[in-house]
């Protein structure tokens, strides 16, 4: 029988399967030849994609000089390492850096805070911490009911007192060294230690490099001032590398490509000149791969240190001016009734120019640690401080009075005291009989200038009547009163300056208040922006503590060139009569040169002086106010205010010695102090011409006839710009 021969028979579904398995394949081969054909070029350079990083390094501020070209303000070099965190740098690496970096220096740890100790503990302590998560917590995390914040906060709370106390020195010192690490941005140098680098540090560190990724060793700076506390509180502060930017101006700065960590100017000169005193910032690329990791750097620019301001202010004068105050502080204190005397305030600018040649004040506080008295630096409170200052504004009484027609130079008003009902007696300090306008201004006349008053507000004088004002007379003597600087921002250089207190009852009383300045309030810089305005003939200058703006130089503590010089800025001129101004100039001579003047024989003649006086009733609201109760203790403010010489200013001054006594005893503080300053001034003044005629050649000495004209040009150039605006 023959068999029939069996054939092999493959099912279609199998021949289906491998025919699109071999289509498949085939498009993967068609793609990968695409990818590398086509496209293999571009993913190269994508694998090899690096980007550019531009990090500004801060460079060293500017300094400060006097007007004589003393350093009043530096920079001193500082050791430093620092620590740049790579993108991407995980917390396990910054921790072994941390580590190692311990072993070659050693670090403060008194800035570790309670919550840094949780957080180390945590990350040391891993096992521990997730013991701390009980399992329906565990279990609400699983289901999305809680979070890793929520967690973490839980972890936190449950970590006992004794267990962060469990680290060694050892381990708070890396904890410490972490903390500076990890607070830094990325690919942004972070100070991990500046202050007390020993060179042994520096020198190991340095060596170790290589085994600190991302640390390094630089120079950093601080400022140092060359004067201790002397005018310290003008010049300002920077901020520290903890700090930083201030947070209330972190867009600002960070819009200016500051860093976070940058240090500032946050008050004063140092704030109000940051453009100036910060510099030119040293421009680093780092070049990284996509992954974040540094693969190059590169110096774009060096960057250049700020530039250097030269101050209006004379450092000698300064120093003489402070020791004036302290030791008449003292020794008034030491007299009865002057239980709440504190502090004294001067104020000496170039009348012409703005310049603000001293600004000094001092103030009188306890040592908590010790409970004895000591002096501290307030030359600030010259314009963050006003108070009633009496009668040194009667020249600018005198010239409203002129300017409301409510006198005239020559008029007469019988001194008096004043009865008018409902209202305290109005009277001078002694009964005067008739005088005119300048005997008012040289033997300090109330009563001449409350009637001059009541014409200016419509009134008229009728012994136990009622006094019937118009209440626009407040209006009218402050808006004139404003354009000496009395009661208006004087626009000096300095951030922070009050304007004082304007008295808001328009009794008629009142009125007769303000025109002796014992009602609205100013600041010690009002005063001297006031007389100035005075002794050169009506022009509102606006004062200022910087001179120059000057490029830096290399060489140390030399002065670079002039970039810009600060010239006198007029903010307006007396709307009066010359013959007016000259008048009440006249009035403020007789108060210091003539026998009776409130200041006569106070100041020596040789330089020719003239001011004014003031005494002011006023109420304490001090330091020690709260132990008065309800009713604040009535005391006396003193002041002065002058020039010299009297027929060509070159030096005016403000003395403001607020709660100087209680009662009567008048210590004469304010006279004082104005005497020794205008002695220090003419004193340094004729020391230094001498010292030039010694010194100099006669080249030299053209020269400095040339300055001292080119000085009186520039006054001159600012008289006739007013004129003209």
């Amino acid at each position: 029988m023959n068999k029939k021969k069996k054939k092999t028979h493959v099912p279609f579904r199998l021949n289906m399967l491998f025919f699109a398995v071999f289509l498949l394949f085939s498009l993967l081969i068609l793609r990968l030849g695409v990818v590398q054909i086509v496209y293999g070029d571009d993913y190269k350079r994508e694998i090899a994609r690096t980007e550019d990083k531009i990090i500004n390094n801060s460079v060293p501020r500017g300094k400060m000089f006097d007007r004589n070209g003393k350093v009043i303000v530096d920079n001193t070099p500082l050791n430093a390492i620092t620590y740049t965190k790579y993108q991407g740098t995980k917390q396990q690496e910054i921790l072994r850096v941390a580590e190692n970096l311990a072993q070659l220096i050693d670090k403060d740890t008194k800035k570790i805070r309670e919550r840094d100790r949780k957080d180390f503990w945590i990350m040391k302590n891993p096992d521990r911490a997730a013991e701390k998560i009980t399992d329906k917590e565990q279990a609400l995390f699983e289901g999305k009911e809680l979070t890793d914040k929520d967690l973490y906060k839980l972890q936190l709370e449950r970590i006992t007192e004794d267990e962060i106390n469990e680290f060694s020195n050892e381990e708070l010192e890396v904890l410490a060294i972490y903390r500076e690490l990890s607070s830094g941005y990325a690919l942004t140098p972070q100070i991990v230690k500046n202050e007390g680098v020993t060179p042994e540090e520096f020198a190991v560190v340095s060596e170790n490099l290589e085994h600190l990724p991302g640390v390094d060793t630089t120079t950093d700076w601080d400022r140092y001032y060359a004067f201790g506390d002397t005018l310290k509180s003008v010049l300002g502060k920077v901020s520290d590398a903890d700090k930083g930017l201030p947070e209330e101006q972190l867009d600002y700065y960070l819009s200016r490509d500051y860093n976070r960590n940058d240090r500032v100017g946050i008050s004063y000169i140092e704030q109000q000149y940051e453009d100036v005193l910060h510099g030119q910032k040293a421009k680093v690329k780092n070049i990284t791969d996509k992954a974040g990791n540094v693969l190059k750097t590169e110096i774009i620019s060096e960057g250049q240190r700020g530039k250097d301001l030269v101050l209006s202010t004379d450092m000698d004068l300064q120093l003489a001016v402070e020791k004036a105050i302290e030791e008449e502080l003292w020794a008034a204190k030491g007299q009865a009734g002057t239980t709440l005397l504190d502090r004294a305030y001067v104020v000496m600018m170039d009348p012409n120019t703005g310049e603000i040649l001293s600004m000094a004040g001092k103030r009188i506080v306890k040592n908590e640690e010790t409970g004895q008295d000591e002096m501290q630096d307030d030359a600030l409170g010259n314009i963050t401080t006003t108070y009633n200052v009496g009668s040194a504004v009667k020249g600018a009484t005198i010239l409203t009075g002129y300017q409301n027609e409510a006198i005239a130079p020559g008029t007469r008003h019988h001194d008096a005291p004043m009865y008018i009902r409902s209202t305290p007696v109005k009277k001078s300090w002694t009964n005067m009989g008739t005088v005119d306008d300048l005997f008012a201004l040289k033997r300090s006349s109330n009563v001449y200038m409350f009637k001059t008053a009541v014409t200016i507000g419509g009134g008229q004088y009728i012994p136990q009547g009622p006094l019937k004002l118009n209440t626009k007379a407040f209006d009218t003597i402050r808006d004139s009163f404003s354009q000496f600087g009395l009661g208006v921002r004087t626009g000096i250089d300095l951030p922070n300056e009050t304007i004082g207190f304007k008295g808001m009852d328009t009794r008629p009383g009142f009125l007769l208040d303000l025109v002796i300045g014992q009602y609205d309030t100013y600041s010690n810089m009002m005063l001297a922006q006031y007389v100035s305005t005075i002794a050169n003939g009506g022009h509102r200058l606006e004062p200022h503590l910087v001179k120059q703006i000057r490029e830096p130089v290399m060489e140390n503590n030399q002065l670079g060139p002039v970039m810009q010089e600060i010239k006198p800025k007029v903010l307006n001129k007396l709307p009066m009569k010359e013959e007016w101004i000259e008048r009440v100039q006249e009035g403020f001579r007789q108060v210091v040169q003539e026998p009776g003047g409130t200041a006569y024989s106070w100041f020596p003649l040789e330089y020719l002086p003239a001011g004014k006086t003031g005494t002011a009733e006023a109420f304490y609201d001090g330091p020690l106010r709260k132990n008065f109760g309800k009713e604040a203790p009535e005391v006396m403010n003193l002041s002065f205010v002058g020039y010299a010489p009297h027929e060509n200013p070159e030096v005016a001054i403000a003395v403001l010695v607020p709660w100087a006594f209680q009662g009567d005893k008048d210590h004469k503080a304010n006279l004082k102090i104005g005497k020794k300053a205008f002695d220090a001034y003419f004193n340094l003044k004729k020391q230094r011409v001498e010292q030039n005629m010694n010194q100099a050649n006669p080249v030299q000495l053209v020269e400095n006839i040339e300055e001292v004209q080119a000085g009186q040009e520039i006054a001159r150039e600012v008289n006739e710009q007013s004129v003209e605006n």
